[in-house]
């Protein structure tokens, strides 16, 4: 072994034996993870326990671990639904929907933001945006009716202008899609753009003056600088959407349709969600305790399989991609 050697193998053992030692201020950060990994085994570790009610007939005196076993029964009363076929499709269906236009608007609104010169200026557009977000579903509902109101509707209003009469929207269930759509877009588009724009704000500027001065105009500039620096995070983004597209918005889909307007819509918003909270109050089933368990279950593996598998594809279109 050479000399040179034997100073690199040195140097390596030299950094070995610090790693082992922990530093009082290492001790320090390790004492704050204590907390918070404490109150995530509590709360979401020890919980997990309840899975079991999703293979029982829960009943309330005995307990989740005395209530009488029945197996894979919750899952056969949902499987077996002749409504299953459209729950599913509505579910995937909306919420595809959902991630396709909603990403796409929160880009376009992150991108124009991020072209505005004034910092005033920008700090209202994205107050008056993020509002929404903190609107509950009830009060969207409201807003919603007075828009699309059968009779006194804006919609109707405006549309009566042109000389087209009255539509009833909540029997129309194919243009409900596109309706959620929209809702969906307009009350999270604020909040979901802030996280794009936040990224845009750590591209070197060095970029876009070498850009300049080669002659890229505005758009030229957004497709080779802008939009390359914010797929990691677009592909972080889906694929954590793409985990909850088993699930839906019960908010959403309850509330803005009214119930479905009584079954008139249920051809396009009846989801799993709403499915399982319909069965629930009406107790078509005499363990709905169960079912919820066992629908919960199924979503919350489907989600975990759909981000493991989106998260692979990821990885083979380029390493640098992916959560993990």
């Amino acid at each position: 072994m050479s000399v040179k050697q034997k100073q690199v193998a040195g140097e390596l053992t030299t950094m070995k034996k610090k790693k082992k030692k922990l530093s009082s201020s290492d001790l320090q950060l390790y004492s704050l993870c204590i907390i918070p990994v404490l109150l995530v085994f509590i709360f979401n570790y020890i919980p997990m326990g309840g899975i079991i009610i999703a293979f029982k007939n829960y009943k309330f005196n005995l307990g989740i671990f005395k209530s009488p076993w029945v197996g894979f029964s919750n899952f056969e009363f949902f499987f077996k639904s002749n409504v299953f076929v459209q729950l599913i499709r509505n579910t995937l269906f909306n919420n595809f929907l959902f991630i396709v236009f909603g990403i796409a608007a929160s880009l376009i609104v992150a991108i124009l933001l991020f072209e505005l010169k004034s910092r005033t200026a920008t700090k209202i557009y994205q107050t008056l945006m993020i509002t929404p977000h903190f609107m509950s579903w009830v009060i969207v509902a409201y807003m919603v009716y007075a828009i699309l109101n059968p009779n006194y509707g804006y919609l109707n209003q405006l549309l009566g202008l042109f000389g087209i009469e009255n539509i009833d929207w909540y029997s129309k269930p194919n243009a409900w899609p596109v309706i959620l759509t929209i809702t969906t877009i307009w009350k999270g588009v604020g909040m979901d753009s802030v996280v794009y724009y936040a990224s845009l704000m750590g591209i070197d500027t060095s970029l876009f003056e070498a850009a300049e001065v080669d002659g890229a105009n505005k758009f030229q500039r957004t497709i080779h600088i802008v939009l390359p620096s914010l797929v990691p995070l677009i592909t972080i983004l889906t694929i954590l959407k793409i985990g909850g597209i088993f699930r839906a918005d019960f908010g959403l889909f309850y509330t803005v349709t009214q119930d479905g307007a009584s079954g008139n819509l249920y051809e396009t918003t009846n989801v799993i969600d709403t499915y399982i909270f319909r069965t629930f109050k009406d107790n078509a089933m005499g363990n709905s305790y169960g079912l919820t368990a066992a629908v919960s279950l199924l979503q919350s593996v489907v989600g975990m399989i759909l981000v493991i598998v989106t998260n692979w594809a990821s990885g083979k279109i380029d390493k640098d991609l992916g959560l993990f």
